[in-house]
């Protein structure tokens, strides 16, 4: 099953769309997760639409658009976690974890943003992973996002830049 984690769409206020290549991932995608600042209820209408199947949580800026601050899914016999992260960056791997550890066990990986960095990383114990700003929004240097491929309880990641 292919994935296509995103976050900090933050359309319209600091960015106007998602760039045409990043759509193409998330399209031919089976499930896309969002961890959260859609920015509006048209970015979150328009991920919705490009999506065969959506995970998504709101973030600091989004508490006008209804959606949960956690949520788990399971895909592939993988257990996601999605969280936004909200906060100071410094404890931003200590608040995913222990969301992880809330809602799951420690075999369960973590997606959240806020951060607008590319993360991978494994946390006393869980694999969390950050996917950046799916538009290069302030305060990240240009577009990211990540891919995963997940089967049979295994979860092969990979980065995007532009």
């Amino acid at each position: 099953m292919d994935v296509a984690l995103i976050s900090d769409s933050h359309i319209p206020s600091r960015e106007h769309e998602i760039p045409p290549s990043f759509r193409e991932r998330i399209e031919v995608a089976d499930h896309v997760i969002h961890a959260g600042d859609f920015d509006s209820k048209g970015a979150l209408a328009d991920i919705r639409h490009m999506a065969t199947a959506l995970t998504a949580v709101s973030g600091n800026i989004d508490p006008q658009i209804g959606l949960p601050e956690r949520a788990t899914v399971e895909l592939g016999g993988v257990t996601f976690v999605v969280t936004h992260g909200t906060g100071s960056p410094r404890g931003w791997a200590d608040r995913v974890a222990a969301a992880v550890r809330e809602e799951a066990d420690s075999s369960a990986v973590g997606v959240a943003g806020h951060t607008h960095e590319l993360v991978d990383t494994v946390y006393e114990g869980v694999r969390l992973l950050n996917p950046g700003s799916v538009t290069g929004a302030s305060p990240a240097d240009c577009p990211t996002m990540m891919t995963a491929t997940v089967e049979d309880g295994s979860t092969d990641v990979a980065q995007h830049e532009l």
